[in-house]
């Protein structure tokens, strides 16, 4: 979402500066954007790893906190934008924008939802949801509720984002991850 030239430059020099610090953390920079004074840094644990639980982890607040203060730090003593502007450090969300090829190709396999530009040939929709079957540098993939694959390309694409599925457990399914949860905690602490 860059507008002029003067702010893609303000980009490439705030992403020289971020990338390492992010790196550093083990994190992956997922976005940056500036826009209307906004600098916006998005940053994701790397893709494939996994929480205690098993399952993908997430961001803590504990990470988010350190990268902001030593992101602001570097711009204190660098002065990558020019006049005042507002840091913001965020996460993703369990619904996230999907930009760029890359983050379409980090989110194969999960059932995404997409705004196209003008309705689809085949069957005049504008809008398509289902699951990412594969994505390259110049399209995607998908496979809708009627099991059709779609492939769409990404100019063609207005807006896109991952879908968060709520997935329904039994009671015996959570007394016995509670169980599993209690004794990892336990010899964890022996």
């Amino acid at each position: 979402m860059v507008s002029s030239a003067g702010e893609s430059a303000v980009v490439t020099r705030i992403s020289e500066l971020v990338t390492p610090i992010v790196s550093d953390l083990s994190l992956d920079l997922y976005d940056l954007e500036f826009v209307s004074g906004v600098v916006r840094v998005v940053v994701d644990t790397k893709p494939g790893m996994l929480g205690e639980n098993g399952q993908p982890a997430g961001v803590d607040l504990e990470k988010i906190g350190l990268l902001t203060r030593l992101i602001s730090k570097e711009f204190d003593h660098s002065e990558p934008v020019p006049g005042r502007y507002t840091l913001e450090v965020t996460s993703p969300g369990l619904e996230r924008n999907l930009r760029l090829p890359r983050h379409y190709i980090r989110e194969v396999n999960k059932v995404i939802n997409v705004r196209l530009t003008a309705p689809l040939e085949t069957g005049g929709e504008r809008r398509v949801q289902g699951v990412l079957v594969s994505a390259d540098d110049r399209e995607i993939t998908l496979r809708n509720s009627n099991d059709v694959e779609i492939k769409i390309n990404y100019a063609t694409i207005d807006r896109a984002r991952t879908v968060f599925e709520w997935k329904t457990t039994s009671k015996e399914e959570a007394r016995h991850s509670k169980k599993k949860f209690a004794t990892t905690t336990e010899a964890k602490a022996s």
